[in-house]
């Protein structure tokens, strides 16, 4: 109990910290960039390999084991940090998450879940309740524009207004991918009341900044493979709250990637 009320307090503290100390500045949009920039060039190197999903990289009796737990129905959960020549890369005054999750869902098919991931206007329904309002903004063959609301409460509540661009590619018949990127994220201010308002963009709680997903959907075994990458971008920890903090802001995009994963899976069943 006496550790829950500190993490309450720090929480609440990261939230109310004063707004000029979390200003989105121009070398954390580089530093984050140029992370993006190496994390797609593994991922091209993996796909020109022939590693199309994560576990395909792994030991042979390490895959297995995974193999087995997905087709025991666990979503598989892992942390990523990309490296520049064996070195963390710094990000200024901000934070990258970065996971990959697997779920395999029998009996689905390729063409069923492309449908569903594309059906922007249905994603408030199937990712409800952190997904508020949900629409299609624009669609012109594999590109798509679309918005969401997003919600993430965990001791304080967050709404955010987020606006992505994505792109599909279909590889053959039983594999595609999909990017999907942030272009637009603004914190909402009294979401729902009447004095609802967007906060400046970039000078906010910084709670998420950027956020890019990255898909991969393999028929195979039954089934349908759905790998989900999230890289996102946060504001850094305060000094001084880091030990009470850092475990409950970590946790999020992880735990937000197992419920996307496991809501998908739930729609195609």
């Amino acid at each position: 109990m006496h550790r829950y009320l500190l993490l309450t307090i720090g929480v609440v503290l990261f939230a109310r910290y004063p707004s000029h100390a979390v200003e989105l500045k121009p070398e954390t949009i580089a530093a984050f960039n140029h992370y993006v920039q190496l994390s797609e060039q593994r991922m091209r190197n993996d796909l020109q390999s022939g590693s199309f999903l994560w576990t395909e990289g792994l030991p042979i009796q390490q895959g297995e084991k995974i193999s087995e737990r997905l087709k025991g129905g666990e979503v598989v959960i892992q942390k990523l940090e990309t490296l520049e020549r064996g070195a963390s890369i710094s990000v200024p005054g901000g934070l990258i998450h970065h996971w990959v999750g697997i779920v395999f869902i029998p009996s689905a098919s390729l063409k069923q879940t492309l449908a569903l991931l594309q059906d922007y206007d249905g994603h408030s329904r199937i990712y409800s309740p952190h997904v508020l309002r949900s629409k299609l903004i624009q669609h012109n063959g594999d590109d798509f524009k679309f918005s969401l609301r997003l919600r993430e409460t965990k001791i304080v509540t967050v709404v955010l207004d987020t606006d992505y661009d994505v792109q599909y590619v279909r590889l053959n018949s039983k594999q595609a991918y999909s990017r999907s990127y942030s272009t637009r994220v603004a914190e909402v201010e009294s979401a729902g009341e009447p004095g609802e308002h967007e906060k400046p963009i970039g000078n906010d709680s910084g709670f998420l900044w950027r956020l890019n997903s990255y898909w991969r959907f393999w028929e195979r075994d039954g089934g349908v493979y759905v790998q989900l990458e999230a890289v996102s971008l946060t504001r850094d920890i305060p000094e001084g709250l880091g030990w009470l903090i850092r475990p409950f802001i970590i946790s999020i995009p992880r735990e937000s990637l197992g419920f996307t994963l496991e809501r998908t899976r739930a729609a195609l069943n």
